[in-house]
């Protein structure tokens, strides 16, 4: 079905038994989060909040909290899309089939040429703004506060829309998902609200252009409208193409907009924020509890000067909850891996597969599987595989990633990223810690991680290997350690250990600890165990293997926190003999963990246990 609303989409979820309606008063501060996030550990249904404490708006959330639900809302386009996709990654291989194929399917390719005609957004002339919108307040919207840390009330599934400074062209827009807080701080009731976007991200290029022309930015914030649109606002597009092509594509319908006092609005938003971002104006913005399962603290960040508030007669408030994944953002990654899977081998040649992984946090930790594809021969080392790790942190959002391990597809052609667990036991049984450890120092990665030594500053470690297996990884602890720094020890998984060390204190003592611990461990037979884990917990992060991804790589920060058993450096290049160390404890400039208000949580589980059976 082609939604032409949000309101529509609701309605056929309902028909469907996608969806159930809350009718007694929710309190937008904590309670609505605490049972999304409830809800969505269940797998349960969409959730229509009627009656929102001091708002008049319905509220909707866990719209995309299964895959199955995210296959049926977008079922009439989804095969459509990755066509059309497939074709961008290689017209050529399409424009062959289609000459040998059209008259046997000539439906198949005239639907793809009408899906092209919907990319295209459309213009809608009106006489009248209250033709479409009614006007209200920044107070008047559902102010929706996640954890109980955060700064204030957030817009979590906003659609931020900037045009290219010089041009009022519609293609030259941008269409990014960058959260918006509309209430604390330092920031005036009803005229101001933070925009954090981050770096690497399209409306910083076009706001640096507005600064270098003398010019503010005008931007207008959508909240709601057919769900692809929302789908449309987070997917990765190339510069210089407008994600309104892709919003149509998926929607089956062409984006239509109206131009309104100097602003472009969505004609089928629910809501429609408009204002500016002026000059270098900035504000402290945060705490928000964040997807990585941390908050983002306080930092500046510019100001959206807002002019007008509106909203249509009936509008639905859509809201997302985020923190430690999987949460319902989860399914946002899944659906863009599916979709541009096929593009990886045309942006980047030679790689088959590239994963980032949302147990981790997303960015921390990317696997990719690549090729060696220039000699005849057999390698034992990785060659074309770590140009093209190079290559991946040179793309887009990976360049974010904090860790990037890569295997070539000729070790074993059935392996696959999406199997994390089965990808560490194929790199851990093949790596060579003396050799294929390449790291950058001093440099940016994620603004949401705080490991490393400042907002945006951290490291890069490629671990590239390539080759037959050199060691069968051991499934039980065979040695006995005693050391003051251990206070206890468990196995992960085949070949990762997990130590409970001591708190960590300063980096020039955990360097004369861990100096120490590996003296000792070199004196033991490691061989089986090629990698272990210094954390706070070994229970716990031995206790799932998730755990142990969102511990071991949002935790650290690859140049501070990697040491090695016998480890040594030879030309600028540091390597180690035996097990490789991460220093994965809490450390006081980590921003601290969420933790759900128990009051809060005991309320809604009733509620939600209730309505759930």
């Amino acid at each position: 079905m082609n939604y032409k609303s949000l309101q529509s989409c609701v309605d056929d979820l309902e028909t469907n038994n996608h969806l159930i309606r809350i009718k007694h008063e929710v309190d937008p501060y904590l309670e609505m989060a605490s049972i999304q996030r409830q809800v969505y550990s269940q797998k349960g249904p969409a959730l229509f909040f009627e009656n929102v404490k001091d708002t008049a708006f319905p509220c909707l959330s866990n719209l995309y909290g299964t895959q199955e639900r995210c296959h049926f809302i977008f079922r009439k386009q989804w095969e459509t899309v990755k066509e059309a996709i497939k074709i961008k990654a290689n017209p050529e291989a399409f424009l062959q089939e289609a000459l040998k194929n059209f008259y046997k399917k000539p439906q198949k390719y005239l639907k793809l040429l009408g899906s092209g005609l919907h990319s295209l957004p459309k213009k809608i002339p009106i006489r009248k703004k209250n033709q479409i919108f009614k006007e209200t307040t920044i107070n008047q919207l559902p102010q929706i506060t996640s954890w109980p840390e955060d700064g204030g009330a957030f817009i979590t599934l906003p659609q931020v829309f900037s045009l290219d400074p010089g041009q009022q062209a519609i293609m030259k827009s941008n269409l990014g998902m960058y959260r918006v807080q509309m209430s604390g701080n330092e920031f005036i009731p009803n005229q101001e609200l933070g925009m954090h976007y981050q770096i690497h991200r399209g409306i910083g290029v076009q706001h640096k252009k507005a600064l270098d022309r003398g010019e503010d930015l005008p931007v207008t914030i959508f909240i709601g409208g057919p769900p692809a649109h929302s789908v449309a606002a987070v997917m990765p597009m190339p510069e210089n193409m407008s994600e309104l092509i892709f919003a149509g594509l998926l929607a089956g319908r062409r984006f239509r907009y109206i131009q309104l006092d100097n602003h472009i609005l969505s004609a089928d938003a629910d809501f429609c924020i408009t204002g500016w971002i002026k000059g270098k104006k900035v504000k402290p913005e945060g705490p928000f509890g964040d997807h990585l399962g941390y908050y983002s603290l306080r930092h500046d960040f510019p100001v959206f000067e807002v002019e007008k508030v509106y909203h249509k007669k009936n509008a639905i408030w859509p809201f997302t909850v985020v923190g430690r994944p999987p949460q319902e953002d989860t399914s946002f990654g899944s659906m863009i891996h599916e979709l541009t899977s096929p593009m990886v081998g045309k942006e980047i040649p030679g790689v088959k597969e590239l994963h980032a992984v949302d147990e981790a946090g997303v960015h921390p930790l990317l696997l990719a599987i690549g090729s060696e594809r220039y000699t005849p021969y057999k390698k034992t080392k990785a060659a074309e595989t770590l140009t093209q790790a190079h290559a991946i942190l040179g793309f887009n959002q990976c360049s974010l990633a904090k860790y990037l391990f890569i295997a070539s597809e000729c070790d074993d052609p059935n392996l696959r990223c999406h199997d994390v667990e089965k990808f560490f036991k194929h790199i851990l049984k093949r790596i060579d810690w003396a050799h294929d450890l390449h790291f950058q120092t001093n440099t940016h990665i994620d603004t949401l991680d705080y490991s490393g030594q400042g907002l945006n500053q951290g490291s890069k470690l490629i671990l590239a290997c390539v080759g037959p297996s050199k060691r069968d990884l051991k499934e039980k602890i065979n040695f006995k350690l005693k050391h003051p720094f251990v206070l206890s020890l468990s196995i992960v998984t085949s070949g990762i250990l997990s130590f409970k060390v001591k708190p960590f204190k300063d980096y020039k003592l955990a360097q004369k600890e861990i100096d120490d611990l590996t003296l000792k461990l070199s004196e033991l037979n490691l061989e089986g165990y090629p990698l272990i884990v210094l954390c706070d917990d070994d229970h716990f992060c031995s206790e799932s293997f998730g755990n142990f991804l969102w511990i071991s790589f949002t935790r650290s920060n690859p140049s501070h926190d990697i040491y090695g058993v016998r480890s040594f450096t030879q030309y600028k290049h540091w390597g180690c003999h035996s097990s490789l160390i991460i220093d994965a404890r809490i450390k006081p400039h980590h921003a601290p963990p969420l933790v759900e208000n128990k009051s809060v949580y005991q309320k809604t589980k009733s509620f939600v246990d209730l309505m759930t059976k």
